[in-house]
This record gives C-alpha cells, structure tokens and sequence, in this order.
C-alpha cells in the first residue's frame, strides 16, 4: 500500500517511520484445537517495540478473541488497561454497513481480555479472521505500556458481513510486561497462526 502525502501528515513527522527491515521473527505459534496461544518468552528490553501478527485464526465457536498480559512470565495474567474500539461492517450482498464505536469490547481500568474482534458470527470453513498488534516498551519500569492494533474478519452474522476493527489502550503498571496470552471467550482456537516480531528503532 502506498501513502501519498501533502507533507503535513503524521507519516512526515516519522510516526510511522519504522520499516519491513527492522522487523525481527522471534517466534510463531501455530494453533491446534487450542485454547489459547501464549508468548511467555522473547518479550524483553531487546526492542522498543513488539509486533504479534494473526494469520488465519479460525474458532471452534462463535466468540470472541482477546489478550491480556503477565508481569511473571506468564504464572498468571490480568494486568490493568482501558482500551478503545471501533469498526466498520459491509455486507456481500451490499445490504448492510455500519460505522461505529463498539462499546461492548473497551475497557476502563479492567483486567479482563481486551477483544481483537467480537464474536466471528459463524465458524464455517472459509471464515476466519487475521490482523496486526503493537505493544510498546513493554519493558519499562517508569512508563504505562500502549498497544495499537486491528484486524479483519468475515462471518455469516446473517448477511456474510465483513468487519475491519481497530483498537488501542494501554496496561496501566510501570512493570515490565514479558508475556502476553491470546484466547477465545469460548471454544477454541481450531486453526491458524500467531508470530512474534521485534522492532528495531535504528
């Protein structure tokens, strides 16, 4: 995808600066009937910044998807964060479209999972869901730690609708955050892939 700017964009100001070659695969994990997916090594002081990309994630049930994070390496999770959501919906059949706040999947000082995507609205062979998360400094012991992400994903939901989502918060402790867990609500998580990248800053 190319980004035309008029040179007053957040692009200009080097927001969006990193690149594809300081991207670093530390580990992938994929999916058998599991329960959940867990990542409780490679989260350090290495990079400043740490991406998880969801490949074909595809459930057992209708649910949602979320994450939370771990302080010790993964023992427990349960870290405090307020979030935000929103998304867009179209149908295939051009009957429905929707733009709109999710109120149902932010979180105000919570330790519940903050949601990827809501319920998938249909676990049929060819419907899955796949996306993007940035987690920043998770190793910080002065500074809350951001995370940015979305992801796309069809269901039936009656209409085979296809949704685009995008959340954003952060884990309010100035601990360091070294292990983060994805799970369904409910069911499992039949098939897919979720891997681990480290971000350069240089």
């Amino acid at each position: 995808m190319a980004f035309i700017s008029n040179g007053t964009t957040i692009l200009d100001n080097g927001a969006f600066s990193v690149g594809l070659g300081n991207k670093i695969l530390i580990s992938e994990q994929t999916a058998s009937s599991s329960a959940s997916i867990s990542f409780t090594s490679g989260i350090d002081s290495t990079y400043p910044i740490y991406k998880f990309e969801f490949v074909n994630l595809h459930l057992s049930s209708e649910s949602k998807v979320g994450f939370q994070a771990s302080t010790n390496g993964g023992s427990s999770y349960g870290i405090t964060l307020t979030s935000t959501f929103f998304y867009s919906i179209h149908s295939e059949n051009d009957t429905y479209a929707s733009l709109g706040y999710e109120g149902g999947s932010d979180l105000a000082q919570s330790t519940s999972d903050q949601i990827i995507h809501p319920s998938t609205d249909g676990i049929d062979n060819d419907e899955n869901s796949c996306g993007e998360m940035y987690l920043f400094n998770p190793s910080s012991t002065t500074f809350v730690k951001h995370f940015m992400g979305k992801s796309n994903q069809n269901g039936s939901g009656g209409n085979n609708d296809f949704h685009n989502n995008y959340f954003a918060g952060y884990f309010n402790s100035t601990s360091a955050l070294n292990a983060i867990i994805f799970r369904p609500a409910s069911g499992n998580i039949d098939s897919g892939t979720i891997k681990l990248y480290g971000i350069k800053d240089s």
